[in-house]
């Protein structure tokens, strides 16, 4: 399987469910070049992982991290957070 099959190319942002465990879920995201996943909060601890592209991701405590293929940050719970395609990108959300 590979995770650019899971998506359209025609949304800018998508996000399917690939894995879900007993006590978490792995998520496929493809943000498309100048698209943004909206600002958001998560409950838990999660771990965002780019597989391939470019993103940027922010929050609101003025976190401010490019990821390219193989890089990978922690978004800590109860923090609002974002994330900009700065070329099309897909990327893992583990949490």
């Amino acid at each position: 399987m590979n995770l650019k099959k899971l998506h359209e190319e025609s949304s800018g942002v998508q996000a399917k469910t690939i894995f879900s465990a007993s006590e978490g879920k792995v998520i496929s995201l493809q943000i498309l070049k100048n698209n943004r996943l909206k600002e958001h909060i998560t409950k838990v601890p999660a771990m965002l992982l780019c597989i391939s592209g470019e993103a940027v991701y922010e929050d609101e405590n003025n976190t401010k991290i490019s990821l390219v293929s193989g890089d990978f940050t922690e978004i800590k719970p109860d923090v609002k957070h974002w994330v900009d395609g700065i070329e099309n990108c897909n990327l893992l959300l583990i949490k």
